[in-house]
Parts: C-alpha cells; sequence; structure tokens
C-alpha cells in the first residue's frame, strides 16, 4: 500500500467533533484531574473539607486548560458512550500518572509490593489479562469478564487475592461495583465476591481446597447502572489489577491413611500397642484411638 493510500485512509477515519475537547487535550486535562483529586482527598484534610477542596481543585485544574465546567462536562457525556475512544484515553493517563507517581518517589503501596511479581515461586502475580479497564453502566460496558488458566505451577490448597484500584467519575446516581471470582475444581466451585462503593484499594481473598486439583479461575468485574436512565457520566475506572497465589502450608501431600506413631528408632507401633494419651492423623484431622476428632486445621469451606 503506498503512502499516498495511507494518508487517505488516515485522513477518512472519524475523529472527535470540534465541539468537543479533543482526545489529546482530554488526556492532559485527566491527568491533573485525578492529581488534583488525590491532593484534595488526602487524609490530612478533615473529611467535611475534602468535598470543598475536590471542587476548588477541579475548577484549577479546567481553568488551567482553558476549559469550563460546561464543555469538560459535554466532552464526559461525548466519550461516555464511546467507549473505544474513551478506554484507549484512560490507559494512556493511567501509564501517565504511575510513572510521575515513580519518577517522584513515591511508594508503591500495598498493593504495589506485588506488582514485580513473575507467575512462580511461592508467593506470585499470576494476572494474565490486560490490568486497566473502563466500566459504565450500560450492556455491554458494563461487565468484564476474565479466565486464567491454571499449570503444573499451582498446588493442592493454593490460596488466591485478586487486587484492583477503583476510581468513580460519577455526576450522578449509585456508585455499585462488584468482583466476583470463583475456583472450578474437578466436582465443586467455589465463588466469592466483594461490593466496593467508594474510590480505592479492594481485595477478594479465597481459600483453595487442600484435597482437590484446580481446574480453572474465572470471573467478571460488574458495574450496576440501577434504574437511572439519565445520559450523566457514570463511570468505573479500574487500574492495577492483579491476582496473587499463595502456596500454604496445606500444600504438602496428606497420607490418608492413618498415620502411626514410632517408637524411639523410628518404627511405627501397631495399633494394639497404642496407649489412650497417644493420637494419630486420619487425612487432615488428629484423631484419637476411639475415632473422636479433636483438631481439624483444614480451613473452613466458602460457599
Amino acid at each position: 500500500m503506498s503512502i499516498g493510500v495511507l494518508m487517505w485512509v488516515a485522513a477518512c477515519k472519524p475523529g472527535t467533533p470540534s465541539q468537543y475537547i479533543q482526545e489529546d487535550d482530554m488526556e492532559d486535562i485527566l491527568v491533573d484531574y485525578y492529581k488534583a483529586r488525590a491532593v484534595a482527598q488526602q487524609n490530612k484534610f478533615p473529611f467535611n473539607e475534602r468535598e470543598y477542596n475536590l471542587a476548588l481543585f477541579t475548577e484549577a485544574v479546567l481553568e488551567k486548560h482553558g476549559v469550563t465546567q460546561a464543555e469538560f462536562d459535554s466532552a464526559l457525556v461525548y466519550y461516555y458512550t464511546r467507549a473505544d475512544r474513551f478506554d484507549p484515553i484512560m490507559q494512556r493517563v493511567v501509564e501517565r500518572l504511575d510513572k510521575q507517581a515513580l519518577d517522584m518517589g513515591a511508594s508503591e503501596g500495598e498493593i504495589g509490593k506485588y506488582a514485580q511479581l513473575n507467575a512462580t515461586g511461592d508467593t506470585a502475580n499470576i494476572w494474565v489479562d490486560r490490568s486497566t479497564t473502563l466500566l459504565m453502566p450500560m450492556p455491554p460496558y458494563n461487565r468484564w469478564e476474565f479466565s486464567i488458566p491454571v499449570d503444573s505451577s499451582y498446588k493442592r490448597g493454593d490460596d488466591l487475592m485478586l487486587m484492583f484500584m477503583s476510581e468513580y467519575m460519577f455526576q450522578t446516581g449509585e456508585k455499585k461495583g462488584m468482583a466476583y471470582m470463583a475456583m472450578e475444581y474437578e466436582d465443586t466451585v467455589i465463588s466469592r465476591n466483594v461490593h466496593f462503593s467508594i474510590s480505592g484499594l479492594s481485595q477478594l481473598r479465597m481459600v483453595g481446597e487442600p484435597k482437590r486439583d484446580l481446574r480453572m479461575i474465572k470471573g467478571f468485574f460488574y458495574l450496576d447502572g440501577g434504574f437511572d436512565p439519565s445520559t450523566a457520566t457514570r463511570l468505573l475506572f479500574l487500574n492495577n489489577v492483579q491476582l496473587i497465589r499463595f502456596h500454604t502450608k496445606s500444600n504438602e501431600p496428606e497420607d490418608e491413611e492413618i498415620r502411626l506413631p514410632r517408637d524411639s528408632v523410628g518404627r511405627r507401633l501397631a495399633p494394639d500397642s497404642i496407649s489412650s494419651r497417644d493420637s494419630v492423623r486420619r487425612g487432615g484431622a488428629v484423631v484419637s484411638p476411639e475415632g473422636r476428632a479433636a483438631v481439624h486445621p483444614m480451613a473452613p469451606r466458602v460457599n
């Protein structure tokens, strides 16, 4: 294909109408917008001052870029209905914010301590999908599904923790985000969900089954639109999504046979030689010679 044809194709590609803030400018505004939010909502300010500071700092950002509140809101409504345009903008915004924060020596925080983990080791970040997304309360943009395959690095009893940062941009309406995750075994499924209505760090931890082989990890993020039919901006941005796998002590293979005590030279004692003060193990439970369960260390199953 010739250069002339490429230029013609590029010229024919529909762009953002001129009456709205253009994509590059919107990206710059949003970078400053989120930085202003971070400053306005710092804990050093009393709670009742944070909303006032947020409005004040947002106004300063718009003034810096020569944009009115009405123009900014109008652009948000335009991009709100065009996720294919807005999602890449938000991806770049997060990348720039993360880079600026690290350049300034910011701490990576609770979620950042797992960011550099690879897929091996006792503690590993096994997330294989993209780490950011934008949700809107309208199908199909209100749901983001994920599926994580299981390989030989998994062990029985592995625990999982889904971690992510959320940022709401709502002009009106109730904020109702949810994350759901399921661990599928050969004969059962364990699932949990967590609801989050404020911006910040969220976590969803699941305890693995110690006697079953994990087949698949599935889940989704969901933004409930409720019954609000308005066109007001309602966006949920998810960032820094990670899925941390933990090998635990329960990964050790357990002998299903009764584990009889040994004598002083290491020989197993015969069952009829065990006194009433001794105990034996059957599976994961400590069982007395009479068969009463004394201790069961297995974590309770999550429904």
